[in-house]
């Protein structure tokens, strides 16, 4: 189950989301609802999004509006209440991108995250020394300064204890492609260290850590994704890229990557044998 305290981020999605349910089942469409509150039919469209806040005012028109009182009222003033918290990651919002801020917002209140990824070790999996060599690696490309990289570090840091480490942590299920396993950065140290900190994660009861072999049959010829599930929220796929990042939020296309990570699973070594695979390439990383 998520965490008690929520995530703001969450909790206007699911604002927006409840006030579009309550206006579909008036049978009025955004428009017809934007002519009777004598707003923008924009505005509603906005709210609903969770792209603009409502003030209460708003809030009090719309459920007037549409019929809802007592403890669907409450229960919307409540989500209100709670999007004015302060996430941890508004903390690092200089340094990192808009759209990873939004996923870590959505990542603090997921039940159970699912992460194929082709290159690297994904960044909950990472060392701080492996973090910083991944971060620095960037530069051929873009301009971070030292307090940039220092700072996308912390955050990167912050968000394992956060997300691996609380009292109610997700489920984590990850597959990497071999080649993360020995692609370098860093020198042999750093790697040898980052084999052992995922042997010693893998362990952990909620965290689950599959190799796909470089002779394996490729199932899904897919870059790295994130999907994200939750308890009362519909599912998510976050997709980086190179200089942008984006949400897959239509539920047909949710349910293909889906089934892209159980084919890519059902193709991967077991957890006890991808277990013997990170320790020989640690090996490896010693001489």
């Amino acid at each position: 189950m998520p965490s008690q305290q929520g995530s703001p981020t969450v909790r206007r999605l699911r604002l927006g989301q409840e006030l579009r349910l309550l206006r579909e089942r008036r049978a009025l469409t955004g428009a017809r609802a934007a002519k009777e509150l004598g707003w923008s039919a924009s505005k509603v469209s906005r709210i609903e999004a969770a792209k603009t806040m409502p003030s209460a005012g708003d809030i009090k028109a719309m459920a007037e509006l549409y019929h809802c009182d007592g403890p669907k009222l409450d229960e919307l003033f409540g989500l209100l209440r709670d999007t004015e918290q302060r996430g941890w990651w508004e903390d690092y919002e200089d340094s990192l991108p808009e759209e990873y801020t939004r996923f870590l917002g959505l990542e603090a209140e997921a039940t159970h995250q699912r992460n194929w990824e082709p290159q690297i070790v994904p960044g909950l999996l990472q060392t701080e020394d492996y973090a910083r060599e991944v971060i620095l690696a960037t530069r051929g490309i873009a301009r971070i300064t030292h307090s940039g990289v220092r700072s996308r570090v912390e955050a990167r840091l912050d968000r394992q204890q956060r997300v691996l480490h609380r009292a109610d942590a997700c489920v984590l299920n990850v597959v990497l492609d071999e080649s993360a396993l020995t692609r370098r950065f860093g020198e042999p140290a750093v790697m040898r260290e980052q084999m052992e900190h995922l042997l010693e994660v893998s362990l952990l009861p909620h965290v689950s850590v599959q190799v796909l072999t470089m002779d394996s049959l490729h199932p899904v010829n897919t870059g790295a994704f994130i999907h994200l599930k939750f308890s009362a929220f519909d599912d998510v796929v976050y997709l980086e890229q190179l200089y942008t990042a984006h949400f897959v939020e239509d539920l047909e296309r949710v349910a293909g990557y889906e089934t892209a990570f159980d084919h890519i699973r059902s193709e991967a070594l077991d957890e006890d044998e991808s277990r013997v695979l990170i320790q020989r390439k640690a090996m490896l990383w010693r001489r």
